[in-house]
C-alpha cells in the first residue's frame, strides 16, 4: 500500500488574503474555492508541477484525534525548485518578502549559491507560515 502526500493544511486567518498571495505572488494554481458546507470554506492551491497540495481552509472543526493549529504556526515546508535564483526573482517581483539565496558552509549559513542540493530561501505567507526553497538538480542522477 502506498501513502501518498498529497494536501498539507496551512493554517492562514484571511483565506482571501492567502488565495491572493498562493495564487497571485507565488503563482500556485488556484484548485478549488468552495463553501463545502455552510460556513466551512477551503481554497486549494498547487504549486507549479508538484502532486501535493496546499489547502487553506476556514470553518472546519478538527479530525478526531487531529487538532488545529493558529495562523502563522507552520514553518519549514519546503518546496524544491530548479532555478532558485529565477524562482526568488519572481518572488521578490510579485511583492514577496524573500531572503537572499543562502547556502550551509563551514561556518554556517553564507549568501550565496552553494553545490547541488545546498542553495536555500525562505519567505513568509501574510499571516507567517514560513517556507523554505531549496534549488533540486534537474537530473535524478545528481541525487
Amino acid at each position: 500500500m502506498n501513502w501518498t502526500l498529497e494536501v498539507v493544511r496551512v493554517p492562514v486567518s484571511d483565506l482571501d488574503r492567502a488565495k491572493e498571495f498562493y495564487g497571485g505572488k507565488c503563482g500556485f494554481t488556484v484548485d478549488l474555492d468552495d463553501e463545502v458546507a455552510p460556513g466551512t470554506r477551503i481554497v486549494q492551491v498547487t504549486p507549479p508541477g508538484s502532486r501535493c497540495s496546499i489547502a487553506l481552509v476556514s470553518g472546519l472543526p478538527p479530525l478526531p484525534g487531529t487538532r488545529t493549529m493558529a495562523p502563522g504556526t507552520l514553518h519549514g515546508l519546503q518546496l524544491c525548485v530548479t532555478d532558485i535564483e529565477a524562482a526568488r526573482e519572481k518572488l521578490v517581483a510579485a511583492g514577496v518578502a524573500a531572503s537572499p539565496v543562502m547556502h550551509m558552509g563551514p561556518g554556517g549559513w553564507e549568501e550565496g549559491k552553494g553545490p547541488a542540493w545546498n542553495s536555500f530561501l525562505g519567505f513568509e505567507d501574510p499571516d507567517g507560515n514560513g517556507w523554505i526553497l531549496q534549488e533540486a538538480p534537474t537530473e535524478l542522477s545528481e541525487r
